[in-house]
């Protein structure tokens, strides 16, 4: 593998671009204050840190996937995906965010398991029994919400507090609570015909002229965590660590490096062969989780490729 080969930003100005922003992965341009036009790259973060190095075809994995599960939910939740003129481009409309990610868990995994094993028996507001094993199987799916932070880590936050401080009126979130636990039932059933398990994801809502969309991406190894279905249950009876197809992984190999996001720490070399790994990873779950063969496009003139795609689809909207 080329190393030197990777999409790790762009810088674009395209007709009628009001605005743009680069978030940890994407970098995202607005146009017309109608569109959002989103590059996936091939950053990674963890930790609410871009690590140092790309990871290649992360971004097209990325966007390709976000674009399978959209596709497949749409009948359960308006989504804002309206194109994918590129590999690595997702267009779609400019929504208003809510300030709130919803967070649902089947399993007693990442976050939730880091929680639990120092003590605590409530997350969220959501009470979980004792006598809990990392990864077991919840009693039924739950639902942790986090509040987003303008700098740092997101938090939790209980459906309580959001309706008490007035983040998201009742209505709202009722209909956001229905479609995550939607969204996350139709995510479980596609990923068990696959022979997966979605333990847990995140969905992010927005409005636009007071409609609820499903927005950014759906159901990928950045957003969710899934298990092998064929060997959960031997594994979690044996208390053998579960094989993960997400980007827990890596989290852990920070954690075992000695980084975890804190002050003073640093972010460990990352060697050749982790980063191999990791591309594998991601294109393991593309090939599993959508059942399609992955076909790596050429690096050579992406950036080019890219803008011209783009261009494409403003011109066709008469924005040119």
């Amino acid at each position: 593998m080329n190393f030197s080969e990777s999409l790790v930003a762009t810088n674009y100005f395209f007709h009628q671009q009001k605005s743009f922003y680069r978030g940890k992965v994407r970098d995202v341009y607005d146009i017309d204050n109608t569109y959002l036009a989103v590059v996936a790259c091939d950053r990674i973060s963890a930790f609410d840190h871009v690590l140092p190095k790309p990871i290649p075809y992360k971004g097209q994995v990325l966007n390709q996937i976000a674009a399978h599960f959209l596709e497949a939910t749409k009948d359960i939740c308006p989504n804002w995906l309206i194109a994918t003129p590129d590999p690595n481009v997702s267009i779609g409309l400019l929504c208003e965010p809510f300030k709130i990610e919803m967070v649902i868990r089947g399993y007693l995994a990442g976050h939730a398991w880091r929680e639990y094993s120092l003590g605590k028996r409530e997350i969220c507001g959501v009470a979980l029994p004792d006598g809990l094993k990392e990864n077991d199987a919840l009693p039924y799916p739950i639902i942790t919400p986090t509040i987003k932070a303008t700098k740092g880590h997101d938090t939790d936050i209980s459906r309580e507090d959001i309706l008490k401080q007035g983040v998201v009126s009742e209505e709202d979130y009722l209909k956001l609570e229905y479609y995550t636990q939607a969204l996350y039932q139709r995510g479980f059933e596609m990923a068990a015909v696959q022979k997966l398990i979605l333990v847990d994801t995140k969905y992010e809502f927005g409005k636009k002229d007071g409609q609820i969309y499903l927005i950014d991406e759906v159901h990928t190894p950045d957003s969710s965590r899934y298990f092998y279905k064929e060997e959960y249950d031997v594994k979690q009876k044996k208390g053998i660590a579960q094989e993960q197809l997400s980007k827990e992984f890596v989290r852990q190999w920070l954690i075992q490096n000695g980084f975890q996001g804190l002050e003073g720490q640093k972010i460990p070399a990352m060697t050749d062969e982790f980063i191999i790994s990791v591309t594998d990873r991601y294109i393991e779950l593309y090939q599993k989780i959508t059942g399609k063969v992955f076909l790596k496009e050429p690096y050579e003139g992406i950036q080019q490729r890219i803008e011209e795609n783009i261009n494409i689809w403003i011109k066709s909207k008469g924005l040119y």
